[in-house]
């Protein structure tokens, strides 16, 4: 049975979930763009065996915004939804998802395990920096004069996608309502700022919870590679690489890994 609910953040911005099954609760973290939606298939094969909070970030779906952004805002959604499903949770972050549990994670929330899906760390060269800042700057540009298209083309044909794939993806009506995100996620999220200036295998390294890693063997290697640093430098964290797989695994697949770490 699925439920609907707001919780109300610290600054008073109502985030929207579903709560779906019962058991030990898990909170699921989308990535850039994403909304429960995305998520819901996911939920309800996890629901067979857990509570499952499924959310919209804020800025996205039926979620509210408050400016200005911050990433500790979005800790403070996490804080929120942790009290509504009995004041401890257990989390999975996909993608830059993943980044931001690891934040709330060093920040201290009452979570019992985290999972990790494939964080997208670079190399935190200064090249790469200054690339993202550009390219940040432009969506920026571009959002300002809600040319949402646009900004969401120059984000996924960045990420070297096909052609093809990123003018489906471009034209996807949940995708350009969610638009307006991409200046917090992954750019906000992922910055170094973001973690005080300290690397993210530092940050890892203060996150003591039972930690699982997932990364697609199919996914580039350098996905792999930052996959596994984390998990390395996590004090109580193990790698899964899920063989055939790549950043996107099918909720039949995904969910008996998930459940079993949780409930183990």
């Amino acid at each position: 049975m699925k439920t609907e609910h707001n919780a109300m953040s610290r600054d008073g911005t109502p985030i929207a979930f579903e709560r779906l099954g019962d058991g030990e609760a898990l909170i699921l973290v989308g990535g850039a763009l994403q909304g429960r939606a995305t998520y819901r298939p996911l939920a309800e094969e996890l629901s067979r065996r857990l509570t499952v909070v499924n959310y919209d970030r804020r800025g996205r779906g039926d979620s509210g915004d408050t400016a200005p952004y911050a990433v500790e805002r979005e800790i403070e959604d996490l804080r929120a939804l942790i009290a509504a499903a009995g004041g401890t949770a257990s989390v999975y972050g996909h993608s830059s998802g993943a980044g931001l549990v690891l934040h709330a994670a060093a920040r201290g929330l009452p979570l019992d395990k985290i999972v990790l899906h494939e964080p997208p760390f670079g190399s935190g060269s200064e090249e790469e920096r200054r690339a993202e800042q550009e390219e940040a700057e432009q969506i920026s540009a571009l959002l300002a004069q809600n040319r949402r298209v646009d900004a969401v083309t120059l984000y996924f044909a960045s990420m070297g996608l096909p052609t093809e794939v990123v003018q489906h993806l471009a034209q996807d009506p949940a995708m350009l309502a969610n638009a307006p995100t991409i200046r917090y996620d992954p750019y906000e999220v992922m910055s170094e700022h973001s973690r005080g200036g300290v690397t993210p295998a530092e940050q890892a390294s203060r996150v003591t919870l039972p930690a699982l890693v997932l990364a697609g063997g199919a996914s580039p290697e350098w996905m792999i590679d930052a996959s596994r640093q984390i998990a390395d430098a996590l004090p109580n964290g193990r790698l899964r690489v899920l063989e055939g797989h790549d950043h996107v695994v099918p909720p039949d697949v995904l969910a008996p890994v998930l459940a079993e770490f949780i409930t183990g």
